[in-house]
């Protein structure tokens, strides 16, 4: 079996669960968190209580039918802790952590509130999930990357961060909160790469495009929707992430410190990948 080690965040479903299967297919064994560990739990997902489809069980079950090896660890990003725990399991158990995968994103109460609308706590909650939970993996993992002179952070940002709204969110733009975060975290990236060049380690961002996720299926949004913004689906941008986890990719792929998953996908003939969790 290999001996390379991925730890990956919100991998219950959607690009997390593709991701943990397609680094399985790679060669990788997983460590995957997230708050929901089997299936039919109640967690609050923008707003609403009622279970999404998708587990930590199923995604396990999905990496072992491809011959991997998962460790299921829940783990909250709006409880820090709780992900440090985890990392420090996956330590305890696979002795090595080669790629951490910062995918899981916070989504409640905020996500579309304007300027003059969000409360501080909205806020806080918004910085918590989004810049001081992953900071603190990293905090957790990176050194070990360090001592053993090679390894990989791959951070999963957003199109909101970089670009400016085309009108308030509640005429189909976005809100403040979870962009200005989602900026402020994507600026990890190049900082390691300085604070640690020649090192061996590898710091990306990612920025994924369009995805339909289970929530956005939830609010009614649709297949026909995702084609009119030309989405990516969650295999295609999870093969880009497996491909990224062993590669490096063209200076060129990474204008402005963002690689573009769909433009990725695209170039390596990627984006009819199919799933990987099965029915």
């Amino acid at each position: 079996m290999s001996d390379k080690v991925a730890f990956v965040t919100g991998a219950s479903r959607g690009i997390g669960a593709e991701s943990a299967v397609a680094l399985a297919t790679s060669g990788y064994r997983v460590a995957i968190t997230a708050r929901t560990l089997a299936e039919g739990e109640a967690h609050d997902h923008g707003g609403s209580c009622e279970p999404l489809p998708g587990s930590l069980e199923a995604t396990a079950a999905a990496v072992e039918a491809a011959g991997g090896e998962a460790l299921c660890l829940r783990g909250d990003i709006l409880e820090p802790q709780s992900l440090v725990d985890a990392a420090r399991a996956a330590l305890d158990h696979f002795g090595h952590i080669d790629l951490l995968f910062n995918n899981a994103v916070y989504q409640g109460p905020g996500n579309l509130e304007s300027v003059l609308e969000v409360t501080d706590e909205q806020l806080r909650a918004m910085y918590q999930g989004n810049v001081f939970t992953p900071l603190a993996l990293v905090r957790a993992i990176v050194p070990g990357m360090l001592a053993r002179g090679h390894g990989s952070v791959l951070n999963m940002v957003s199109y909101t961060a970089f670009n400016n709204p085309p009108a308030p969110a509640d005429q189909g733009g976005w809100g403040f909160a979870s962009p200005s975060s989602k900026a402020a975290f994507a600026r990890m990236a190049a900082s390691l790469r300085t604070e640690h060049a020649d090192s061996g380690l590898r710091v990306f961002n990612l920025e994924p495009g369009t995805v339909l996720t289970e929530i956005m299926k939830r609010a009614g949004i649709g297949e026909a929707v995702m084609r009119r913004f030309k989405a990516c689906s969650p295999a295609a941008i999870a093969a880009v992430v497996a491909w990224l986890a062993d590669n490096d990719p063209p200076a060129s792929w990474n204008p402005d410190d963002i690689l573009r998953g769909p433009a990725i996908a695209k170039q390596l003939n990627l984006l009819q990948r199919p799933s990987l969790l099965g029915a």
